[in-house]
């Protein structure tokens, strides 16, 4: 249940991050307004995972999701460069993630 928490906290980071361009710069209230909502959302998961997983690998795994999530989010949604290096670096945060859970309890 911890590790399904993260990921939904991960999930919830990425829709998060998206709401802050779209409000641009907090100045569409309906955008900034599920921000919020968002950010609350996410950090609650975050929380209750945290009170089971080791902080270390939680807050990694976490941020990956973040991370690897705004990217193709970018690249998808708001077209920015889907380059061989940005996918490299995917792959590369990718490997670390798969390898944290994979010796993590």
């Amino acid at each position: 249940m911890a590790w399904a928490l993260l990921i939904l906290s991960g999930i919830l980071d990425v829709a998060w991050a998206v709401s802050v361009k779209m409000a641009d710069g907090y100045s569409r209230p309906a955008w900034s307004l599920l921000s919020l909502v968002l950010l609350a959302a996410f950090v609650h998961a975050l929380g209750k995972a945290l009170q089971v997983l080791p902080l270390g690998t939680a807050y990694a795994v976490w941020t990956g999701i973040g991370a690897i999530g705004s990217v193709v989010v970018g690249i998808v949604i708001f077209n920015e460069p889907a380059t061989f290096a940005r996918f490299f670096w995917i792959a590369v945060t990718l490997g670390g993630i798969v390898g944290l859970k994979l010796t993590t309890g």
